[in-house]
């Protein structure tokens, strides 16, 4: 299945382009200084946001994976599920649930953006990469949602890929911003490509609803079993029951 929430995480990425550039495309194009110098500061700062991004979900991951209840990582598997529903609704534009966690994230974000500020302008790559790990933690609903279902995964290797690679998946938006790329932005926007990753997301939701409800099932049934097997060898048969008459 990692290949198939690889996919997903890419698209959640691609699909926040229009909400990617209305609340980073400004400080993308700002710290694009003109020339190699700009280049290299602007790789910085997307690679830095990169970092954030992997760190961040590494460490959710690591968190959720230390918790061995077998109960536990089943709610989590519905939990995924329904953040990738939630995700598509949310990118398509017929639900709006999933903004509520930049509230959340927005109380963790003030002493960060006060940091930020400091390193603005960029003179140097360093800055521009420091400035990209700042920005990661900034209060958006799609990064903090995206956080949230790749926690899922239990896993901080596996928990930091995904995150990688939601954050592989804003760079269309955010590399054409940084470089003045207006066709690009425009493609992007397109309601069509939004509507068909939504859909995506969705149904990949739907699936994993429906994988995790039958592997539940198959996790009951043996128990089940067992249990009639002992109750049947528990009661006499009554071949036992005559010769123990004789």
């Amino acid at each position: 299945m990692i290949n198939a929430d690889l996919a997903a995480a890419f698209g959640i990425g691609l699909a926040g382009a229009g909400h990617c550039l209305g609340m980073c495309g400004g400080i993308a194009a700002a710290i694009n200084l003109g020339g190699n110098r700009g280049t290299l500061t602007t790789v910085a700062y997307h690679t830095g946001r990169l970092s954030s991004y992997a760190a961040l979900g590494a460490l959710l991951g690591a968190l959720a994976g230390s918790i061995n209840l077998a109960q536990w990582t089943m709610v989590l598997r519905y939990l995924a599920a329904l953040l990738l529903i939630g995700m598509g609704l949310s990118i398509a534009d017929w639900w709006r649930g999933m903004s509520v966690l930049e509230s959340v994230g927005a109380k963790l974000w003030k002493p960060l953006q006060r940091l930020s500020s400091r390193l603005l302008p960029v003179r140097h790559w360093f800055q521009g990469y420091l400035l990209g790990l700042c920005w990661g933690l900034m209060p958006c609903g799609l990064i903090y949602s995206a956080l949230a279902w790749s926690a899922t995964a239990q896993d901080a290797a596996r928990s930091g890929l995904l995150m990688l690679a939601f954050g592989a998946g804003t760079l269309p938006a955010m590399l054409s911003t940084s470089f003045g790329a207006a066709k690009a932005q425009s493609l992007l926007r397109r309601r069509g490509l939004k509507l068909l990753i939504a859909i995506f997301l969705i149904l990949s939701g739907i699936w994993s609803l429906l994988m995790t409800w039958n592997h539940g099932s198959h996790l009951n049934r043996p128990i089940s079993a067992e249990i009639r097997g002992q109750t049947d060898s528990a009661i006499p048969s009554d071949a036992t029951m005559d010769h123990a008459k004789h």
